[in-house]
């Protein structure tokens, strides 16, 4: 339910804070006064499109804000709870604010999100119906989900059977990428083929590059180590020049401080370390005597590594970037040169399972279309009682569901709504035949048959009295009233037919000040609320007589609603 809806420097209101309440929330005012700018409001909050445009002129910014209430179970709190939006004491809060250099701010929750979120959850709370929206009655394409909405095992048969045509659809196209392939198979496996022995035959192995570089640094440069490790070893034996090494001098200072050490204590410290790096030294030269015998320079050996490391090179630059790459596109192509080896096996395994699966596919389908053929009977008959209500007593109403060959996402059928409005004229496409009247009445008609059905907590009728008056403006507001007793709803209208059955009635009007446009919005109380319904019924003359009419109006109202609320707890 729609609690409250905050608006601020939004086209011609400056700051508005509306109260909502359960049950039919009725909008009112002269014509111009701004009643649908509450609406086109709310649709910006929902997710619609905006622009600078809508932001009240000196102002650089408008702010809509609505909190409802809302479910802990249902589609809303699931899709809050997959955004990871948290719900707190089952209210919810959406802000959205829109600057004049386009910046599109919309808080959920105190969480940030984008506007397609906001689109996906407007839909979950609020269901527009309007002039704009009757145009949905004239969309072939949306009667099939009209009838699937209508019952809810449709729903769960509708996703069985959509699991069922997305494997079947991969399978489909993992088939038809396999014959496209076929065309360039032999290609394809000579290409594999000479691919998988090149790399095969090099026997990489995981870092061999790096061991075969270190190893062609130590080759190259064999001569300099060896210098480098003579001068070293003779710097530590013999010095430079014979003038002592590092070692003897190092024993000769040894010696030294042990002789000093006999003598005092203190000394012994020093003579130990002296002694500790002594032999690590000695040790040190013995490795470095060793290492360089072991140095040989072997051309021979460099230009097989070489070769080598050209050849690693080489794959690197067709197969990737190192070896673990290489080895990683070898067991790719292995596999695809499997499946292409033994192309008629896979083409036979993926027909039998495309098989299978299209006739799961259809025997879905099939029990889909029993489904969705006694609900449009249902539906097409609910729909029409309803239509006699509203002023169309001979009008037919049907809802033809056909049945196709190919397999489609939402099955195998197609719907197409058939209307007459007077007898002994066969009825023809809605689309084609229904006047803009009738098809305010028809999508009434369906809205109110729906109301029970659908998760949509919140209707909003933006004048659907267009066009409508009399009798047939009486069964408008009874139909409104009904589908209020099923959930809150907010509507727009001229007629005190439609107005006098508020549960909350709100007053739309128009101040000029200090030569500014303002609308201002009032929510009546019961004499003003008649005083309201007086003004809509005869203008300015308020007289005694329209005046009481008015309070007989609300009265009426009130033992109509009172006699379906005790006949629906009956």
């Amino acid at each position: 339910m729609l609690k409250s809806l905050t608006v601020t420097n939004f086209a011609l209101i400056d700051q508005a804070q509306v109260e909502f309440a359960p049950g039919l929330n009725i909008l009112t005012g002269e014509t111009g006064a701004g009643k649908s700018i509450l609406i086109d409001a709310l649709n910006t909050l929902l997710g619609s499109r905006t622009s600078a445009d809508l932001i009240r002129s000196g102002c650089e910014y408008f702010r809509v804000e609505a909190v409802f209430e809302i479910s802990a179970a249902g589609g809303v709190a699931a899709l809050l709870e997959e955004q990871g939006i948290p719900i707190e004491e089952g209210q919810l809060i959406i802000s959205r604010r829109y600057t004049r250099s386009g910046k599109n701010t919309i808080i959920v929750n105190g969480c940030q999100v984008p506007l397609s979120v906001l689109r996906e959850l407007g839909g979950k709370l609020v269901d527009m119906h309007g002039q704009h929206e009757n145009q949905t009655m004239l969309r072939p394409e949306s009667y099939l989900p009209l009838v699937d909405s209508s019952d809810s095992r449709i729903e769960a048969k509708l996703a069985e059977y959509s699991r069922i045509y997305q494997e079947w659809s991969g399978v489909r196209n993992e088939l038809l990428k396999a014959e496209k392939l076929a065309r360039e198979r032999m290609q394809r496996l000579d290409m594999l083929n000479w691919q998988t022995e090149e790399i095969a035959a090099a026997c990489l192995k995981p870092g061999e590059d790096e061991t075969l570089d270190q190893e062609i640094r130590v080759l190259a440069n064999a001569e300099k180590i060896a210098t480098a490790l003579s001068r070293a070893y003779n710097l530590l034996q013999q010095g430079p020049k014979g003038g002592g090494g590092v070692l003897p001098l190092l024993a000769d200072v040894k010696r030294e401080l042990e002789a000093a050490a006999r003598f005092d204590p203190r000394i012994q410290k020093q003579a130990d370390i002296i002694t500790e790096a002594f032999y690590q030294l000695e040790e040190v030269a013995s490795d470095i005597r060793r290492h360089s015998e072991t140095i040989d320079f072997e051309p021979r050996r460099l230009d097989q590594l070489q070769e080598r490391q050209d050849l690693i090179q080489k794959l690197k630059k067709k197969y990737g970037a190192t070896i673990d790459e290489i080895l990683a596109y070898y067991e790719q192509a292995l596999s695809e040169l499997a499946v292409l080896t033994h192309y008629d096996e896979h083409m036979a395994e993926l027909a039998a399972r495309k098989q299978r699966l299209e006739e799961r596919a259809r025997q879905a389908a099939d029990e889909l279309d029993a489904l969705r053929q006694r609900a449009a009977k249902q539906l097409a008959a609910e729909v029409s009682r309803h239509l006699q209500d509203l002023g169309m007593p001979k009008a037919r109403f049907i809802v033809q569901i056909t049945k196709t060959a190919q397999l489609a996402a939402r099955g195998c059928n197609e719907a197409m709504l058939l209307f007459s409005a007077n007898p002994g004229e066969e009825p023809k496409p809605l689309h084609k035949v229904a006047s803009g009247g009738e098809l305010s009445r028809i999508a009434l008609a369906v809205k109110t048959v729906c109301a029970s059905r659908d998760e949509t907590g919140v209707m909003v009728f933006d004048e659907v009295d267009a066009g409508i008056g009399g009798q047939t403006a009486q069964m408008v507001a009874e139909k409104i009233a009904l589908v209020a007793a099923d959930k809150q709803v907010l509507c727009i209208t001229h007629l005190p037919q439609i107005a006098c059955m508020a549960d909350h009635h709100l007053l739309i009007r128009k101040e000029v000040e200090q030569e500014r446009t303002t609308t201002r919005v009032q929510a009546l109380d019961e004499t003003e609320r008649v005083l309201e319904l007086t003004r809509m019924v005869a203008g300015d003359n308020l007289t005694d007589l329209a005046i009481e009419n008015a309070r007989e109006m609300v009265a009426l109202a009130k033992r109509k609603k009172e006699k379906w609320k005790n006949k629906a707890q009956a």
